[in-house]
């Protein structure tokens, strides 16, 4: 069961037929109604039971919601007052934002039910004045869909049952406190307009507006204080009131006027905001890819696949990344780009920084001849970065919305573990990614181990991408060892497997096809590869994101040598000794290579517990980020 909808009631037979009706027409069907009823005298009972909901004994609001969510069964409950009515889609709407916002508190917006002029302008006021306030104050203008997980309703205790009134504000900021809190903008809700017509306009704006200083001030409201009934009648609209509301209308007419005036100008805006985007029938997105190895290319492969048809795509890299992508896109731009010097399987700070300085003239030149004129050119809506350096500078030159997409940013947005030794490494790691990417709207991370994020980070999780034709293949155990090396200094600690003459090396990397003794050289081959890595019993790599993503999707034991000084391999090679589906060293030794092809069989029982996944999950948040927060949404 995914969703409970829970709806406390007390003679509720005029109103809860419109809302119980509303859901059933709903197309998303994962769902219970649970009635809380506070003892109704009329056939409130009867009606929910026709209609096959749950029904508990309920009390004030907050004792039956309360009640309610005890026997729910749903992951997510949605809290609903009876004088509602569901918009089309809306429970669908609302959970499809909940979930990608990683939220564990929501409320909708509301859509009053009346066509006067002075209920929609007092509940769209209600929807700003929530909106405005999300960050500071978590707020709820009333229990108009307020959606929560279960486990977090739980874990703190549900609605308070002492208060009378503000039970439903008070809430929304306890759970806030625990997990992120937010006003939904895809979703609104219908609502009744009943209190108004009781109440009038003036008594309800003085009661919310008293009650939400009080919230403002750490103050609890009473319901007593503000003359507020859960019993309230079904009064029409007296004379005197009708009356009192009649002598206002000059002010809510201009009330109304300046409103339009406002409205007027913000579309106007927009107007001209979108005016270079009026005849595209696809938004723009440009897809910036870090050229160093493959792994951003073949990450960035498998997505543009996927989105390819969606958007007009246009890519932009460096070096190898920039020819794999040109073999397989239209689009393809090379730019200038930087790449870290190894010597010996180590980093080599000076040199990398001496080559960046002598190409970063020419750099310069082509980022911006290429980059920067196509993006005044062709007006992206959103650029996506693949850990690309110079996305960042066009996207805040250009004011175009940022969003970064690779797994590098693990670094700086979640809390991990890492070898202690390692701490110059990582602070040094830490201030280059930090630059690299600076301040996208969201972080998309992609990883095969998942520590928490930071706290108040804009960024989620999903796991590693992995090339389809990966995803086809059945792996099996045979006789020879996949060794992935990607940089060619690494051809010495290669040779020292020579050593181990009864075991058969499949080597990749250094472009060439040679049979040196027991090792194997060949160069590149996609579906070659493919077969020697589904077929391999363990690999050896360096600490390679990509590599060791798709040997552990294909439950290779690893042997991870990373590149001394890259510290995002030591990382992944520290996590996959760490989750049991191999070892991380610092060296490649014959004899640890020969003691780790021992253990293989408690490796491969840690790696059969490891999930399948598919790329549909990263390709869906990618999706939502750039309707998000494109120009021309």
């Amino acid at each position: 069961m995914i969703i409970s909808i829970i709806i406390p009631t007390y003679n509720e037979e005029e109103y809860l037929p419109v809302l119980l009706e509303s859901i059933k027409k709903q197309d998303f069907t994962d769902y219970e109604v649970i009635v809380a009823d506070a003892n109704s005298t009329d056939k409130t009972r009867e009606i929910a039971e026709e209609y096959g909901c749950v029904v508990v004994d309920g009390g004030l609001p907050a004792v039956g919601r309360n009640n309610g969510a005890k026997v729910a069964k749903g992951e997510y409950l949605i809290f609903l007052d009876s004088d509602l009515e569901l918009t089309e889609d809306y429970l669908r709407d609302v959970l499809y934002e909940f979930r990608m916002e990683r939220l564990g508190i929501a409320i909708t917006q509301m859509l009053p039910m009346s066509n006067k002029v002075e209920d929609r302008l007092f509940h769209e006021f209600a929807n700003y004045f929530m909106i405005s306030v999300e960050n500071i104050k978590p707020h709820g203008a009333g229990c108009y869909g307020i959606i929560a997980k279960k486990e977090l309703h739980d874990k703190c205790g549900g609605f308070d049952e002492s208060l009378t009134f503000g039970e439903d504000t008070d809430y929304i900021e306890r759970l806030a406190k625990e997990e992120p809190f937010k006003v939904l903008r895809n979703a609104k809700i219908g609502v009744s307009t009943r209190r108004l017509e009781e109440e009038g306009l003036e008594t309800l704006i003085k009661q919310y507006g008293q009650s939400t200083i009080n919230d403002f001030l750490g103050k609890r409201t009473d319901a007593s204080e503000l003359n507020y009934n859960f019993d309230h009648g079904h009064e029409k609209l007296t004379t005197s009131r009708f009356e009192a509301l009649e002598k206002r209308m000059d002010q809510i007419n201009e009330i109304k006027s300046r409103y339009d005036q406002t409205v007027q100008t913000y579309n106007d805006t927009r107007t001209r905001l979108k005016a270079s985007h009026r005849n595209r029938s696809k938004k723009v997105v440009f897809y910036c890819v870090c050229g160093e190895g493959m792994g951003h290319a073949i990450r960035t492969g498998v997505i543009v696949e996927r989105i390819k048809e969606k958007y007009d795509i246009y890519i932009f890299s460096s070096d190898r990344a920039y020819n794999y992508l040109k073999s397989k896109f239209d689009n393809v731009y090379e730019i200038g780009g930087f790449n870290t010097v190894y010597s010996n399987n180590k980093v080599k700070n000076l040199k990398t920084l001496g080559d960046a300085f002598k190409r970063n003239p020419t750099n310069i030149k082509v980022g911006y001849e290429i980059l920067y004129k196509k993006a005044a050119q062709l007006k992206p809506d959103v650029i996506v970065t693949d850990f690309e350096i110079y996305a960042s500078i066009v996207a805040k030159l250009r004011n175009i919305p940022l969003i970064s997409l690779d797994n590098i940013h693990m670094i700086t947005q979640t809390k991990y573990d890492y070898p202690k030794n390692k701490i110059g490494e990582m602070l040094k790691a830490k201030g280059v990614v930090k630059g690299y990417v600076v301040r996208p709207k969201f972080y998309i991370l992609t990883s095969f181990f998942y520590p928490r994020i930071k706290p108040r980070k804009k960024a989620v999780i999903y796991p590693p991408i992995i090339r389809e034709d990966i995803l086809k293949l059945e792996p099996k155990n045979g006789d020879h060892i996949i060794v992935y090396q990607t940089s060619k200094e690494s051809r010495e600690l290669v040779n020292r497997l020579k050593i181990l003459k009864n075991e058969k090396f499949i080597v990749y990397g250094f472009n060439k096809n040679l049979i040196d003794e027991n090792l194997t050289f060949k160069e590149f081959n996609e579906n070659e590869f493919y077969d020697d890595l589904a077929t391999s019993k363990a690999v050896i790599c360096n600490g390679g994101f990509t590599f060791i993503s798709e040997a552990i999707h294909l439950k290779k034991p690893i042997y991870s040598v990373p590149a001394t000084g890259n510290f995002e391999q030591v990382l992944n090679g520290f996590y996959v000794q760490k989750l049991g589906y191999g070892e991380y060293h610092e060296i490649m030794s014959a004899k640890r290579v020969a003691n780790f092809l021992k253990r293989l069989p408690k490796y491969q029982k840690r790696l059969a517990n490891v999930k399948k996944t598919n790329n549909d999950g990263i390709v869906r948040e990618l999706i939502y980020r750039i309707e998000k927060y494109s120009l021309s949404k």
